[in-house]
């Protein structure tokens, strides 16, 4: 029997780019704090970086991978429309590229017990969905949300579009599953509990109660009720309990009569015990966390007075609902395509870590000044009232470095100009998996990989005399990387030292001075299609 297996295809699918592990470098003028704690919970070190999201996401991998316990994307939905903050108009099987080497990096930086929420209209979503099912898994498929994010509509469209698709994907669905939260009742489910009768152990909504349809000869026995009344279910009818069930609930004084003690007994199920909260839907409406306009009209239109909105920001509402769901105080929030900020600033005053990315200009215009009313407690709007926000914290700001390796006048490959010692050691850890970590005590210490297993970066041309120093230093119970310009004798000399000349031991390694990806045709790799790979959607047969 023959095994069908659908598979997303598109042309270009096997072009893959060869990302740098760029290094972050601090603008401390940039960055921005607090002037004093305002509780014992503040956090400072949360991360707004500037660059291309996805060579900002391959600088992360290494001290982030396994550590996100939340990602939301809002990326460009690929409409054809021009935006004042995105190009957001490129043909389909680009976006999907581009998309995917994304959606791979950000999964390596999901915590296990971790989930991405992806936030698209129709126009990719679900091509964007079987690519999330190769991969997650579609083990790990959790839901899609669809948000109401419209509440009006345009009456010169066909069907007017009014909701976005934000899909749920975890990355091991059953761990997710017993750790995410639930969503507080709302005043209607609460009211739904009552107290009628004064019961002590507080307000109650019918449990099992009444007949059914389906049942047991069990469930089908005389009950006499407290009036002296004696009732059966009638033919084809059963108890929706069993007669212990009853007996039990009626000795523990939680069987219902009704106030004159002759209807149909009910078996009570109290407030306190309970779940706290109930299991998220779907559906979410407008009316329950907000739509673009307001978020456009009632939050950052007082929020950033002196500066343009931003076209499609997302409500405060939206966010604080994803997080409440997927995260708790402390966890890391990332948002790698940040537009104005929301994620950023819901994560913040809800308690959590925050990392976001964004390439455009906004990321000055809007981002920060948003930022900087939040941390100063002078931003009203969104959830502040609901968390009782007062301000406090700060965060990083950082810009991918140049790329490592640059070309000279004669089209030789050198490190780059901009690189002092301490950036290419830092550089060079990253490029080679070590952690970088220089000794103030030890020279040749600049990273390890493991307890014993060192790594030494410098621009010297090392002659065996100093080889045989460093050889000696290291020991034979250690291990010694030594990355140089250049070095004379033999590299096997030293069995406690690996010797390698820089750069060209790292030049195939990466694509060199490639600082943009973004979301743009002429970032993709260029390759010429294949004969025939037209299709979208192509069967691999498995036998």
């Amino acid at each position: 029997m023959k095994k069908q297996k659908l598979e997303l295809t598109w042309i270009g699918k096997e072009n893959r780019p060869r990302l740098e592990p760029r290094i972050l470098l601090e603008d401390a003028e940039k960055s921005y704090h607090a002037a004093h704690r305002v509780t014992n919970h503040d956090i400072f070190d949360n991360r707004l970086i500037f660059g291309d999201n996805l060579l900002a996401l391959k600088a992360l991998e290494q001290e982030f991978a396994g550590r996100i316990k939340c990602i939301y994307i809002d990326p460009p939905y690929n409409t054809g429309s021009a935006f004042e903050h995105y190009d957001d108009g490129i043909e389909h099987s680009l976006w999907l590229s581009l998309i995917r080497d994304r959606l791979e990096l950000l999964r390596r930086l999901l915590s296990e017990d971790g989930s991405i929420w992806i936030n698209l209209d129709d126009n990719e979503a679900h091509y964007c969905k079987v690519l999330c099912d190769e991969i997650f898994g579609r083990a790990n498929f959790v839901a899609t949300c669809v948000w109401e994010k419209d509440k009006g509509g345009r009456g010169d469209a066909d069907i007017s579009l009014s909701h976005d698709n934000i899909f749920v994907f975890s990355k091991n669905r059953m761990l997710w599953g017993r750790t995410r939260n639930l969503l507080p009742r709302t005043e209607t489910q609460l009211g739904r509990f009552k107290n009628p009768d004064n019961d002590p152990r507080g307000p109650w909504r019918q449990g099992d109660d009444g007949t059914a349809k389906s049942g047991n000869d069990k469930q089908r026995f005389p009950v006499t009720l407290p009036s002296g009344r004696i009732v059966t279910p009638p033919p084809g009818r059963y108890w929706a309990f069993s007669q212990a069930t009853l007996e039990q609930a009626r000795t523990e004084g939680r069987a219902y009569f009704g106030a004159d003690g002759d209807r149909l007994p009910i078996i009570k199920r109290y407030l306190s015990e309970v779940r706290e909260g109930v299991a998220p839907r779907t559906w979410w409406a407008a009316d329950e966390v907000g739509t673009n306009q307001q978020a456009k009209r009632d939050h950052l239109n007082k929020l950033l007075t002196d500066i343009e909105p931003f076209e499609t920001p997302k409500p405060e509402t939206l966010l604080s609902r994803i997080i409440h769901i997927a995260t708790n105080p402390g966890d890391i929030v990332l948002d790698s395509f940040a537009g104005s900020g929301t994620t950023g600033a819901v994560a913040h005053k809800m308690g959590r870590r925050w990392i976001m990315v964004e390439l455009g200009e906004h990321c000055h215009t809007h981002i920060i000044p948003r930022l900087k009313k939040v941390i100063d407690g002078t931003d009203t709007g969104g959830i502040t009232k609901a968390v009782d926000w007062k301000g406090g914290g700060g965060f990083r700001y950082f810009r991918l470095a140049p790329s490592l390796l640059e070309k000279d006048k004669w089209g030789n490959w050198i490190i780059s100009r901009e690189f002092n010692a301490a950036m290419l050691a830092e550089a060079l850890c990253k490029l080679e998996g070590f952690t970088y970590a220089p000794s103030d005590a030890i020279y040749w210490q600049h990273g390890h990989s493991t307890e014993r297993d060192f790594i030494y970066v410098t621009t010297q041309n090392l002659s065996p005399d100093q080889l045989q120093q460093l050889s000696d230093e290291v020991g034979t119970e250690r291990s010694l990387l030594v990355l140089c310009f250049a070095f004379r004798g033999k590299a096997d000399r030293w069995p406690n030292l690996t010797v390698k000349k820089i750069p060209s031991h790292v030049l195939a390694r990466c694509e060199w001075g490639h600082d943009d990806y973004s979301l743009k045709v002429e970032n993709l790799p260029k390759a010429p299609p294949e004969p025939g790979q037209q299709s979208l959607f192509g069967e691999e047969v498995e036998r």
